[in-house]
């Protein structure tokens, strides 16, 4: 089963961010905990860890920005 990778809220007023940088390509194989993308949100820039391990499959396109709780990913 498929785990979604979803744009996360960090900080209580952010409402979107914007993916930075990938770390990894698309059909890598990812290990959960592992730094996954850099988010860039309210000034700062954050890893966002792999919520779990598989191979990734990229939707959410690097200097684009996506809601928060926007699916940018998943890890099958």
């Amino acid at each position: 089963m498929a785990t979604e990778i979803l744009l996360p809220k960090i900080g209580f007023s952010m409402n979107e961010g914007q993916i930075a940088e990938w770390l990894f390509a698309d059909g890598e194989e990812v290990v959960e905990g592992e730094a996954l993308y850099l988010l860039e949100a309210d000034k700062s820039a954050n890893e966002v860890e792999a919520p779990a391990s598989g191979i990734l499959r990229i939707s959410g396109i690097e200097g684009e920005t996506y809601a928060v709780g926007t699916v940018i990913g998943t890890i099958e």
